[in-house]
């Protein structure tokens, strides 16, 4: 999934793409669990394992919630852990006996090998890029001192461990490309490890920086040290507030953490976060200072020299503002503020009063998603029904010229300078894998510069837009990607995917292993909902808190277009979404159980009572609201709660529910207890099945193997449920 967010807090989402566990250790069973069937082919009446109910109830606000799987909240515990083993084990004897399980695992391992690279960065006089030759585990950054001269490996993660679970996740050169700080992350966890390497040498200093989080890294352009940002280091605040307290500290280059220095720290409001940055002319250190997911932020700033207190520049939190650049005392931001659509607007800090804030580029009938400076322009990224435009306008906000891009997609990512002539872009789309593309500001020139060659024909699929009415007449774009002369008999299995949240944006996006669900006739269906950022802060703000329902309306609505029009049957049709797009297909699934075939849930959000008290999931208060502090939060959390709204005696759909043990953003307590609840409520024969992976976290930096392993599993699934059988692929 590419869902966009213009935040640098994770909002959780993610996709999740753990292998599958087969040899889950063994333990004492302390409660009785019976696995029922032998292949996938029987009769589809199962015995699920045992998980008891207790008698916890709490109240809330006067209405009072029973709980009775608390217990399965306790991973570590010998009954969670038996549990979970006969759940992995049921899981495993149903999709090892589906005849395409290994077609699919051996087509997507050859689509999959095909060669993949980032943007290329260029620091002082050399460029900087990720390149996975296609089958590795994790992408090996490279160097390289001129565009013309053969890369060599700066940094290759995947010489880190055999299994490929540590992942750079993380990284930050100094102006001059000497040195690189990199977060080393290990089995999916968002905790980072930050080391130093020397680039000429590609030796690494003794320096680790423990306890970083979300981290960002500004390093000064004398190349002396940098600051970052990081949570207390462990027994110094209570265990419930790891992941608060969040602190900015200078680190000297080849010195030990102990020696680091405090820079700026908010006691009076730890749920503050700051995010530091250098900017490019080295006068000013910036915080980004955040509350959680929530969108509007703040902006303090000092002189890089200074030890001054930190001027709060925009300290109201009553808009978005995102750093772009400064020319000397004049910051120019990307803002919502009176511009739900984003527009760019220049403070002089000399003369801060909003009196003399200057509008350098006005709001359009698009959203200016992104906006970089590159050669003395405004290089600006425009979503017009979720779909990317590029312009190019003067300092001034003067237009200048377009830039055509190759087909209807996504820019995924811009990379340049502002002195510089040139710059890299990033674009992809449903039937165009990623590849970077150089601009030429002199020639006005777009020109591929590190292309993919995947082992499949593009021209015999298409891709259109249509758009449904959800049920207050909000009209919802759905993008629609099939074979070319797809008959509209209402036979094919569709799946639609979804997110719906936290002002992340679906826009069209490449994933080889759909190639696999379309060349087998399928169709693939993407919404973009209410709660992204498609259209603006508006269209966020219309699916968060108390109005979350519209988000499951437009998902429903967007499944009843396809079916109205011909592009499948309820039946036929499997629905999709991770993290909070995993709550979204939960939530639909229990509200509409006869308008869907399969439903996928991964890495779910579903205690929605509950969420905010593990790991970092207060910083999604702001999105979801809090049950326990207001009675009107409780009310509409409670209305679309998955956990809360499983039904008994109701035929639910085939369901494949995933989650990872090691997972530190959306806990794996949700999956195991949402799972426990519809097996034990389900009137139907369908499968309900849960597949906890080892060694995995939410969905970043796992490893090529587990991808594929995961990807497997849902492919069989699919197929297996919905009847559908390997075609010889093109």
């Amino acid at each position: 999934m590419q869902a966009r967010t213009r935040r640098p807090v994770p909002t959780g989402w993610a996709r999740s793409l753990p292998e599958r566990s087969r040899s889950f250790p063994l333990v004492l069973l302390l409660c009785a669990v019976t696995i029922g069937i032998s292949t996938a082919a029987e009769a589809r009446r199962f015995e699920y394992p045992t998980a008891r109910k207790d008698g916890v109830v709490e109240d809330y606000h006067g209405t009072r919630v029973a709980d009775p799987y608390r217990w399965l909240e306790d991973a570590d515990a010998d009954e969670t852990l038996a549990w979970v083993e006969a759940e992995n084990e049921l899981t495993s004897r149903y999709l090892d006996a589906i005849p395409a399980t290994e077609d699919i695992r051996a087509r997507l391992t050859e689509l999959w090998d095909y060669p993949k690279y980032s943007l290329p960065e260029k620091q002082g006089d050399r460029y900087f890029f990720w390149h996975n030759t296609g089958l590795q585990n994790q992408s090996v950054l490279y160097k390289q001192n001129s565009l013309d001269e053969e890369p060599s490996v700066l940094l290759d993660p995947n010489t880190l461990t055999e299994d490929g679970t540590v992942a750079v996740t993380n990284e930050a050169f100094t102006k001059d490309g000497t040195l690189v700080a990199y977060g080393l992350s290990s089995c999916g966890s968002d905790w980072q490890e930050i080391k130093i390497r020397q680039v000429d040498s590609g030796t690494d200093y003794d320096d680790v920086l423990e306890w970083c989080r979300f981290s960002s890294i500004a390093w000064t352009h004398d190349n002396r040290g940098f600051y970052y940002n990081r949570f207390p280091e462990p027994g110094s605040v209570a265990e419930e507030d790891r992941t608060r307290y969040n602190r900015v500290w200078w680190h000297t280059l080849d010195t030990p953490q102990s020696e680091d220095v405090l820079v700026y720290e908010r006691p009076d409001a730890n749920d503050l976060a700051f995010y530091p940055t250098v900017t490019e002319d080295g006068r000013y250190l910036l915080l980004h200072v955040y509350r959680g997911t929530d969108p509007r932020n703040r902006i303090y700033y000092r002189q890089l020299e200074s030890e001054g207190p930190f001027i709060r520049l925009l300290d109201e939190a009553d808009a978005s503002y995102e750093f772009i650049d400064n020319i000397g005392p004049v910051f120019y931001f990307l803002t919502d503020l009176d511009a739900p659509r984003y527009r760019i607007i220049a403070i002089d800090t000399e003369h801060p009063a909003r009196e003399h804030w200057r509008e350098i580029l006005p709001e359009g009938d698009a959203v200016l998603s992104h906006v970089k400076t590159v050669n003395n322009r405004f290089v600006a990224v425009y979503m017009r029904d979720a779909h990317d435009e590029l312009h190019v306008y003067d300092l001034e906000g003067a237009f200048v010229n377009d830039i055509d891009l190759p087909t209807l997609g996504s820019v995924a990512g811009i990379s340049g300078k502002r002195e510089e002539s040139e710059m890299f872009i990033g674009f992809t789309s449903f039937l165009y894998p990623r590849c970077a593309f150089r601009y030429d500001f002199e020639s006005r020139r777009l020109s591929p510069f590190r292309g993919s060659e995947i082992k499949f024909d593009p021209a015999r699929y298409e891709t259109k837009q249509v758009f449904a009415t959800s049920r207050d007449g909000t009209r919802v774009p759905v993008f629609i990607t099939h074979r070319r002369g797809l008959p509209l008999d209402g036979g094919n299995p569709t799946l639609l995917y979804g997110y719906g949240g936290f002002n992340a944006s679906l826009t069209p996006f490449f994933s080889a292993s759909r190639i696999v669900w379309l060349e087998n006739g399928g169709v693939f269906a993407v919404a973009s909902l209410r709660g992204g950022g498609e259209y603006g802060e508006d269209w966020h703000r219309s699916g968060m808190l108390g109005k979350k329902q519209n988000v499951f309306d437009d998902f429903i609505a967007a499944a009843e277009w396809l079916i109205e029009n011909g592009y499948t049957r309820p039946s036929n049709l499997a629905i999709q979404g991770a993290s909070n797009g995993g709550l979204l297909v939960a939530a639909c699934m229990l509200q509409r159980p006869e308008l869907f075939g399969v439903v996928i849930c991964e890495v779910p959000v579903t205690d929605m009572l509950r969420y905010h008290k593990f790991t970092v999931g207060h910083y999604w208060v702001p999105e979801y609201g809090n049950a326990e502090a207001s009675t009107g939060d409780f009310r509409f959390l409670y209305a679309y709660s998955p956990l809360h709204n499983v039904r008994e005696e109701v035929a639910y759909p085939a369901t494949l529910i995933t989650t990872a043990d090691t997972d530190d953003r959306v806990v794996p307590m949700h999956g195991k207890k949402f799972a426990a609840a519809l097996q034990a409520a389900d009137a139907g024969e369908n499968p309900i099945l849960l597949r906890v992976e080892t060694k995995a976290g939410h969905g970043r930096g796992k490893p090529t193997s587990k991808r594929i392993d995961e990807l497997t599993d849902i492919y069989a699934f699919l197929f297996d449920v919905l009847g559908m059988e390997i075609r010889e692929s093109e």
